[in-house]
């Protein structure tokens, strides 16, 4: 099937453009004339790119773009201004669009941002099903470990998600918060209504209430139009409240309010109106003795944390690194387009001496880069040592590396060739895969089964 692109314009002589810039593309173009329609059609047709005019009759383009975002959370938003909205622009971009061109529509520059935005969209999807593989329990060990600690922490989760209760996660940064909280929401009864993720500490304080709760047109000054809040777009679902202890004291209380009431009222608006969301809230503060210093509403801490998970730090669980290590590198392949590396023992170490301050997300960088500067398809200490700036010091008995059992060993040894002589012969093919099973002497199916299974891709090795 063709790629779907949906466009969003009310101008008649606009979309009569996109459609014949596109037609040669091969895309099957749906078109909106206002928002409401517009996400009608979305949800009808699972666009893979959407292509959003700001200035639309009725639902302001800002705010179709943040209901896109929070129920189709893989769509690349390309949003179109006209001349002299380069604020706006930006506004859009920090809201999540994927890029932004301004009327006139140009011929190669829209066509150019659409086959951009659908790669993108392939790589977004290809990367979502390693980090969100499944919907239960398992999958949350596949994503952070096998440690004694993750285990307990996926027993919690499994605990909790079917209740209606509060949960408040606890963990330094880069530790796996918000992925708990994807989870106990894949496990509730409200998996299939949005879940709706917000930074308490990345927006301007000025403006947190009407991020929140929304507000009437002519709440206050620059409201011209009516908006949505967070908590009315995850209606029915889940409202994850990332970094909580950043939230404004004066705020505090109206969230209080609102989750012991069940009613929203939006800034502006003479009436509450009732709330059907489940809260759960991170932060990698220690909540509890905020409360106790008045820097954080106890009543408001003791209604978030009905339930509390506490996310260990890497440095806690190391044992889990060589797995975290290995799936890291297997998602930066698929990313960047390379071929999955293998990890020698000096590099395995060097990531078990490193006490991992960004914890999960530290690593996954640190990865990211690595693979990125790598000439082999091995990843060595070498390649690490300006990433991680170990020095010289010796690993203690804790950090020494598990050691694997015989059969464990030979099993990833031959993995490793395998990897290496398949690689190779991609190479040689220039990516054409029955030329390189004609060169390793086997069928292309065993082949392709091998290639599947170790992460490798022939389009890896194809000339660029």
């Amino acid at each position: 099937m063709p790629p779907t692109v949906l466009l969003i314009e009310d101008d008649a002589p606009s979309r009569r453009l996109v459609q014949a810039i596109l037609k040669p593309e091969g895309v099957e173009l749906v078109m909106a004339q206002d928002g409401q329609q517009g996400l009608g059609l979305a949800e009808a047709h699972e666009p893979d790119v959407a292509i959003l005019d700001l200035r639309l009759p009725g639902i302001d383009g800002l705010e179709v773009l943040q209901r896109l975002r929070a129920t189709h959370r893989n769509l690349p938003v390309i949003i179109i201004t006209a001349f002299g909205e380069f604020k706006t622009a930006v506004e859009a971009t920090k809201l999540g669009a994927f890029d932004y061109l301004s009327k006139p529509i140009e011929h190669e520059q829209l066509t150019f941002a659409v086959r951009r935005a659908l790669e993108t969209r392939e790589l977004r999807v290809e990367v979502e099903k390693l980090r969100e593989a499944g919907a239960d329990g398992p999958s949350l060990t596949q994503h952070m470990g096998r440690s004694a600690a993750i285990a307990r922490v996926v027993e919690q989760v499994r605990t909790v998600a079917e209740t209606n209760f509060s949960v408040l996660v606890v963990g330094e940064t880069g530790t796996g918060k918000e992925l708990v909280a994807q989870t106990i929401h894949r496990l509730s009864q409200r998996k299939s209504r949005p879940f709706v993720a917000i930074d308490c500490g990345a927006i301007p304080e000025n403006l947190v209430e009407s991020e929140l709760f929304g507000h009437e047109k002519g709440a206050f000054t620059g409201a011209e139009q009516r908006k949505q809040g967070q908590f009315r777009l995850a209606e029915g679902g889940t409202l994850f409240l990332d970094e909580i202890g950043n939230l404004p004291l004066g705020l505090q209380a109206k969230l209080l309010r609102v989750l012991e009431s069940r009613q929203l009222q939006a800034l502006g608006s003479s009436r509450a109106a009732p709330l059907d969301v489940r809260v759960l809230a991170a932060t990698n503060r220690d909540l509890e003795k905020q409360a106790g210093a008045g820097r954080f509403r106890a009543d408001l801490y003791f209604r978030l944390a009905q339930y509390t998970i506490t996310l260990p730090a890497l440095r806690e669980r190391r044992a889990d690194i060589p797995y975290l290590a290995q799936r890291c590198l297997e998602e930066a392949s698929i990313e960047l387009r390379r071929p999955t590396l293998s990890i020698a023992k000096d590099a395995l170490l060097a990531l078990q001496r490193y006490d991992w301050p960004g914890n999960v997300r530290e690593l996954r960088n640190v990865l990211r880069q690595a693979v990125l500067e790598s000439n082999d398809l091995t990843l060595r200490a070498a390649t690490l040592a300006h990433l991680l700036k170990l020095g010289d010091r010796a690993p203690s008995e804790a950090e020494q590396p598990a050691l694997l059992s015989l059969r464990e060993a030979a099993r990833a040894a031959a993995r490793d060739a395998e990897r290496r002589v398949i690689s190779q012969a991609l190479r040689q093919a220039h990516g054409n895969r029955s030329q390189a099973a004609r060169l390793l002497q086997t069928d292309y199916k065993t082949l392709y089964l091998k290639m599947k299974s170790l992460g490798i891709r022939g389009r890896d090795f194809a000339p660029s």
